[in-house]
């Protein structure tokens, strides 16, 4: 039932684009509102769709291969620690856009009427009273449901990220604490973790990569749509701050993606550099050879993508906001009086 009331609520919203085209304000108002809430349902498309790649995922990291020590644990607490401090705050800007969101026709003394939170086209009157209440409500739970689904998803995909990070550096420090004595067992296992380590990179881009692909477009016209609301609403308006707060949080939500996806490149890219603070010296003519074989492999970093047209890296992430600027100087333009 909620599943079907978030799909009328999107339905509503794309439909008032036809009933407002002529007005550029309204319309921006409009297309950024659906296009955020496209994006949500098509996440949770292939988060449903991809469920069999995720319990695959969850395999491997359950497996022998995938498990620290008390002291590998320590080393990549940092990382887990940031995730869930950026996530925090996250969650703390979307609570606060979507607070505002929901009460500033409440607030708003220059709004008329019964205004609802969102711009939407409904085939009965939304002005009277009960429709007017149960449309309010219909749009306030659809909103935060599709918000709360959303900053999961995002949670979740950012982990997968943080844990490939996590066994690059767990996989350093196995291979610079390999002994001579015993050089060729303990590289032949750690030679079979880096090849899980991939298959998992792998794994974890097929299950986000439509996801991946779909944010970040989306993320540089919704930004752009924002900063252009940013300049026809008053500044002393609720609907200006629950816009801050929106651009906060898309800003924070593709900073996710790029951020964690840039350390995978650079850690994995340590990977060959570690086995030379191993006891390589020592070890047998052979070994040595499988080890420059090893090296040879890993000069390729991991990277994640999305459909290999872009990486996820922190120069995507200004090229998006870069781009964004500049669709938004285009709508100011636009907008401007002669």
């Amino acid at each position: 039932m909620l599943r079907s009331n978030v799909g009328d609520y999107c339905d509503k919203t794309a439909l008032n684009i036809f009933v407002v085209y002529s007005d550029l304000e309204n319309l921006s108002e409009t297309i950024f509102i659906t296009v955020t809430n496209a994006l949500n349902l098509v996440k949770i498309y292939y988060f449903i769709k991809n469920t069999k790649t995720l319990k695959e995922l969850i395999e491997i990291l359950t497996s022998d291969m995938f498990q620290a020590t008390p002291l590998q644990i320590k080393i990549v607490q940092p990382d887990l620690i940031f995730l869930k401090n950026v996530t925090l705050v996250l969650a703390g800007t979307v609570s606060s856009c979507l607070t505002f969101w929901c009460s500033f026709p409440l607030l708003d003394s220059s709004s008329r009427g019964n205004r609802l939170p969102f711009l939407s086209w409904y085939p009965f009157d939304t002005t009277t009273s009960p429709g007017y209440e149960l449309t309010y409500l219909h749009q306030v739970v659809s909103i935060w449901a599709l918000a709360a689904s959303n900053l999961n998803l995002d949670t979740l995909i950012s982990g997968l990220m943080v844990l490939i990070g996590a066994q690059c550096d767990i996989l350093c420090d196995n291979l610079r604490n390999i002994k001579a004595e015993r050089f060729r067992q303990e590289f032949v296992k750690c030679i079979l973790h880096h090849k899980v380590i991939l298959k998992f990179s792998e794994k974890s881009n097929e299950f986000f990569n439509m996801i991946a692909f779909g944010q970040f477009f989306t993320s540089a016209a919704c930004i752009a749509m924002t900063l252009f609301r940013l300049t026809v609403v008053s500044p002393r308006s609720s609907e200006f701050s629950s816009l801050t707060f929106y651009l906060g949080a898309i800003i924070q939500e593709i900073f996710l993606y790029c951020w964690f996806g840039n350390e995978i490149e650079i850690k994995s890219s340590q990977i060959g550099y570690a086995v030379f603070e191993s006891d390589w010296i020592a070890a047998s003519l052979s070994a040595q050879k499988s080890m420059a074989i090893f090296v040879l492999r890993c000069q390729k970093p991991i990277k994640m993508s999305a459909f290999k047209l872009f990486y996820l890296t922190v120069e995507t992430y200004v090229a998006i906001l870069r781009a964004s600027w500049s669709y938004f100087t285009v709508l100011n333009k636009i907008n401007s009086p002669e």
